[in-house]
């Protein structure tokens, strides 16, 4: 067999083993995405609930945390978790502490050392 048609045949038995319907979704950020890319990059986001997006955006502010997602009308707990490692917010990866719970502060401490250093 030749190396093409071994990569060929390795590359659609990956394909088979991803579950059916898997989306490729990309990263997005929420706060500067227009409706045409929050549909193509989130799960379970069509074009209706991607312009709800950014109307609830453009009425409101942006999105302070990936839950504020939520405020948003049709969009639920499964759409937000289908999503949440590829929300971002201002350029970074959203936080991922539950909803309700505050990230924890860094210490103004500083770090312990080592004795004799």
């Amino acid at each position: 067999m030749k190396v093409k048609s071994i990569r060929t045949l390795v590359q659609g038995l990956i394909v088979s083993l991803l579950p059916a319907g898997a989306a490729f979704a990309g990263p997005v950020n929420l706060n500067s995405a227009d409706a045409a890319t929050l549909a193509k990059e989130l799960d379970g986001i069509g074009p209706a609930k991607a312009q709800a997006i950014v109307e609830f955006r453009q009425k409101n502010g942006p999105f302070k945390s990936p839950e504020d997602l939520l405020k948003v009308d049709g969009i639920g707990e499964r759409v937000l978790e289908q999503n949440r490692a590829n929300i971002r917010l201002n350029g970074a990866a959203a936080a991922t502490t539950p909803a309700g719970k505050p990230a924890a502060k860094p210490s103004s401490r500083p770090a312990a050392t080592p004795a004799g250093h």
